[in-house]
């Protein structure tokens, strides 16, 4: 951690953090407020997620991730742009979802960049697979929204067939593959200089599908 990231996380890590916790969390009253609920799970340094939460100040926004010096940085970020609407989840994020997010509950969730574990004898450990996929619909509530992205075209067609796959989500694509970028997703510094370089950003974009309150009661 730099020396800024320390002090924001020993100032701000008892009222913004929780860390592991067992059991469902109480967002609103952690968040001291109703209000939409949005995720982006494995946020890096935070900038993106700083940046929902200036634009969504109405909602309450979940970091998920595990790593300090990113958790630092998020909270430094919170601090310099006077947000209030920002809480973190220091857990990984397949026990998070699981344990501690209420079924229903979440009205969109992102996850952008997610480590690509680019070897073909380390994919199982990519977080896009079937399991986290069920997991993440458990939490959606219907018609809310999950985006995507990765730089990695083999991890792109990795994510389109899981989805695809799945039978919880709508891809909202007009041609059910990938997606243009999201107004939702800042376009980072590093992100414009690989496209600059020719390299490629996959966007995909999803609904959960509302199931009719006949089939839901079966």
């Amino acid at each position: 951690m730099t020396k800024g990231q320390a002090r924001a996380w020993r100032e701000h890590r008892e009222e913004l953090v929780l860390e592991a916790p067992h059991g469902p969390v109480d967002m609103r009253d952690w968040f001291g407020r109703p209000g939409k609920l949005g995720i982006e799970i494995g946020f890096g340094m935070g900038q993106a997620l700083v940046a929902w939460a200036q634009e969504a100040e109405d909602w309450n926004l979940l970091g998920i991730d595990v790593y300090q010096p990113g958790i630092g940085a998020l909270l430094l970020g919170v601090e310099h742009a006077g947000l209030g609407n920002i809480r973190v989840l220091a857990d990984d994020a397949r026990r998070a979802l699981a344990e501690c997010i209420s079924p229903g509950s979440v009205d969109e969730i992102r996850i952008f960049f997610p480590d690509p574990w680019p070897k073909k004898r380390h994919h199982k450990r990519r977080l896009i697979q079937s399991e986290f996929v069920a997991s993440m619909a458990r939490c959606l509530a219907p018609g809310a929204r999950l985006l995507l992205a990765t730089d990695w075209e083999d991890y792109a067609q990795s994510m389109l067939r899981v989805m695809t796959a799945a039978p919880d989500f709508r891809n909202l694509s007009p041609s059910a593959s990938f997606s243009t970028r999201p107004n939702a997703r800042p376009l980072t510094r590093f992100e414009a200089r690989g496209l600059r370089l020719g390299h490629s950003v996959w966007d995909l974009a999803y609904e959960k599908i509302p199931r009719p309150t006949a089939e839901i009661s079966e």
